[in-house]
């Protein structure tokens, strides 16, 4: 168990306060890349295991990081607040799957004072659903609101085979605690041709049916599975041109922050998303950073530049200048677009890094 206890509460907002009173309150867009581009999200991965082994993310016989490797949540706390001072907006909390981190929710509700000293709009989450129920309420308490659930199929055989060991039964029951407990409900589908590609209508009546937005993604070509991606594309240019056939899908200018481009479902009410890193790149708008549980920040999803941010964090722990100083220096590298592409002709994935390295 990590040793010290992540408190919350007024002692610690007064702390934040007292840090904008010296220095002032961050400028808009206080983090500027060399294209103009605002960073004020940063997606966070608190670890690289999961519960789960998807077939399009991981290899069935993964070797994870050793714990010693991996960031302790006091310092996780102390990164994510040095980029909330400098301007971001919003935190998102990834993984492997975030759930399972020990003593997670102490993270929570630590960051949880940046929302009450509204230097932070919004803490989110990206989970596989495995752990939701036992967390939902304690999330919302948090600060939590919306929270991003991955879910690939309804039919609980073709989960367990996507997955390799994931109970769609449980997820359901997270999903239901979550929405219970008050949280707004995102379902994330990877489109992946031969496996649920017949089932994007029944997954858009689900969602419609109960009251959640859905986002579909194109597979990512990131580490080394057990399997060729190049089986598994599907651009979703095809697939929106499908369900349009069938859906009457209206434009709108709704964003959460994120890659995603929405349109509403006029048969539902809903927002259905898409998000094409390889048919159509998101790269101009992008305003996102990643860091690893290990203290690595990734300046683009798709590219192999990165930052080590535990260096400075850990040979000056009572002086935040130096951590400060290397994050100016790797925003100031941020690359105007990724590599992404699904070819034959390429041998491996276009990043060798695993999703799960990153931060889904």
């Amino acid at each position: 168990m990590e040793s010290g206890v992540i408190p919350r509460g007024a002692e610690a907002v007064e702390s934040d306060r007292s840090w904008l009173a010296a220095r002032g309150r961050p400028a808009e867009g206080g983090l500027v890349d060399p294209f103009g581009r605002r960073v004020t999200y940063l997606r966070v991965s608190v670890t690289d295991r999961c519960d789960f082994r998807c077939v399009y993310c991981m290899a069935e016989d993964m070797t994870f990081l050793p714990k010693a490797e991996v960031l302790t949540l006091e310092e996780l706390d102390r990164i994510c607040g040095a980029f909330v001072k400098r301007g971001v907006r919003k935190l998102r909390i990834t993984g492997g799957e975030p759930l399972v981190r020990r003593d997670v929710m102490r993270l929570f509700h630590r960051l949880g004072r940046f929302l009450d000293s509204d230097l932070l709009d919004e803490l989110t989450l990206t989970t596989n659903g495995s752990q939701l129920e036992k967390y939902a309420a304690d999330l919302f308490a948090a600060g939590v609101r919306r929270i991003n659930v991955s879910l690939d199929t309804l039919d609980p055989e073709k989960f367990r085979a996507i997955t390799r060991r994931g109970d769609l039964s449980r997820v359901l029951a997270g999903i239901r605690a979550a929405r219970a407990a008050g949280h707004e409900i995102k379902i994330n589908t990877v489109a992946l041709r031969g496996v649920n590609d017949g089932e994007f209508d029944a997954i858009v009546r689900w969602c419609g049916d109960e009251g959640l937005d859905l986002t579909l993604i194109e597979t990512m070509p990131m580490g080394e599975i057990d399997e060729d991606r190049t089986d598994r594309y599907l651009p979703l240019s095809r697939v929106r041109a499908d369900l349009e056939k069938r859906w009457t899908l209206e434009e709108t200018d709704y964003r959460t922050g994120g890659p995603s481009r929405y349109a509403r479902l006029r048969e539902t009410g809903r927002r259905l998303g898409f998000i094409t890193p390889l048919s159509h790149n998101f790269c101009e708008s992008c305003n996102r950073v990643r860091l690893t549980c290990t203290g690595t920040l990734y300046m683009c999803l798709g590219q192999q530049d990165a930052a080590d941010l535990r260096a400075p964090l850990r040979l000056a722990p009572h002086d935040d200048a130096p951590l400060h100083a290397s994050i100016d220096e790797a925003i100031g590298r941020k690359p105007k677009g990724h590599d992404f592409v699904i070819d034959r002709r390429h041998e491996g994935p276009a990043v060798p890094r695993h999703m799960s390295v990153t931060g889904g």
